[in-house]
């Protein structure tokens, strides 16, 4: 079992831009990774198999809803601490940081930001304490890139909804104990309604066969009539613009994530190069080498200015899904380039489980598509600049 290592860089000295709480609360997590994920997450990604171990100390730490009231059971903390978190967790596996970025932006959010008062003091506490695990049903079998074309539905039969359809592509799932479930009703609006784990015709069969994201728990969600009391429905907003806004959250978390799985590509690569003696000196001291390590770390500072600042507008309620947008694509893309130089530098070490570049290179693969493919997402930036949408043939 090899050391956690990791030294986090800094060029730009941006901890003089974060607050003695963000600093605090960010290496905590660092630390409570360092002890608890680093020296397991090899092992269960290997095995394809999710640490539920790991779930009340991700609660303690405050993983799960960060940014949620405390009256509701969270901590009442600031986007750019809930950021560093996702960071911090993303720094170890990203499956790790889906597990709690779904938790805290797919499923708690929305029923704070939607839900009825009963709900929020429901299922909030036991979300943020890790008692109960949520996912996000939005996605479907034939609808990804254009969720507004959605087949799940519900309808109204007396005293509760008959739900039917199918999610895919869900994290958490098999092991989710409510699903936010995003559904049409029968004149074709979009609702949210909370499907808990037992309710009849209610299934989450686990996707197997993933080569990525190994360590995170990946399902379905199949509805064949399923009863849901009137009282699931989230009565604060309809329309795709909830999910979407859901969304939002869940991407911001992912641009401060990637940036840690970049860091420790770069982390690992900085080290090893100045270890591994070839040609009698220190492989760091080639000028290609140096060379892929200069351009890491630029991109690394330029991906942490860029998410700072949205961090700050987000803070003051200013973030736009566009600057979200652009934020996560930028630091996906980042993030996978580094590993890519990272796993050379590494030369054959950098396959083994030895080392967490490849590891972190497939789980990227899933992140650079998941929560609005990169060209999707390429695209939203267009249409904000040219006010011109091109997702739509009729140029509507």
């Amino acid at each position: 079992m090899s050391t956690d290592r990791f030294q986090a860089p800094d060029y730009y000295q941006l901890d003089e831009l974060y607050t003695d709480e963000q600093k605090l609360i960010r290496d905590t997590v660092r630390e409570y990774a360092k002890a608890n994920i680093s020296p397991i997450i090899e092992d269960f990604a290997q095995k394809s198999e999710y640490p539920k171990q790991l779930i009340p100390g991700l609660a303690e730490i405050g993983a799960f809803g960060p940014y949620i009231p405390e009256q509701y059971g969270g901590a009442g903390l600031d986007q750019i601490t809930y950021g560093l978190i996702m960071q911090e967790l993303e720094r170890v596996d990203s499956g790790i940081r889906s597990a709690a970025s779904v938790q805290s932006s797919l499923v708690m959010y929305p029923i704070w930001k939607y839900g009825s008062e009963e709900q929020r003091m429901k299922y909030l506490p036991k979300l943020a304490k890790g008692e109960m695990i949520g996912c996000f049903g939005l996605t479907e079998p034939d609808h990804g890139s254009n969720p507004s074309g959605m087949i799940t539905n519900f309808k109204d039969n007396g005293d509760h909804y008959l739900l039917n359809g199918a999610k895919m592509w869900i994290t958490n799932s098999p092991i989710a104990d409510v699903a936010v479930v995003w559904a049409k009703n029968e004149e074709g609006r979009i609702h949210g309604l909370l499907v808990e784990k037992g309710m009849e015709g209610f299934t989450a069969p686990e996707t197997k066969g993933k080569w990525s994201l190994r360590a995170s728990i990946t399902g379905e969600l199949v509805f064949d009539n399923v009863k849901v009391p009137k009282e699931n429905l989230l009565p604060g907003r309809s329309g795709l613009g909830a999910p979407l806004s859901c969304l939002d959250s869940a991407r911001y978390g992912i641009a401060w994530g990637a940036i840690g799985a970049a860091m420790d590509c770069y982390d690992s690569a900085l080290r090893y190069s100045k270890e591994r003696i070839q040609f009698d000196r220190p492989i760091a001291s080639f000028q290609l080498v140096q060379k892929k390590l200069a351009e890491m770390i630029t991109e690394i500072t330029k991906a942490q200015l860029l998410t700072w600042r949205l961090g700050v507008l987000r803070d003051e309620g200013k973030a736009t899904t566009a600057q979200i947008s652009m934020a996560k694509r930028n630091n996906v893309e980042m993030a996978l380039k580094i590993a890519r130089e990272a796993r050379q530098i590494h030369g054959g070490m950098g396959i083994t489980g030895e080392y967490s570049i490849m590891r972190h290179m497939m789980n990227l693969e899933s992140v650079v598509t998941y929560e609005g493919t990169h060209d999707i997402h390429l695209l939203i930036t267009g249409m904000d600049i040219t006010g011109i949408p091109s997702f739509r043939n009729d140029g509507k």
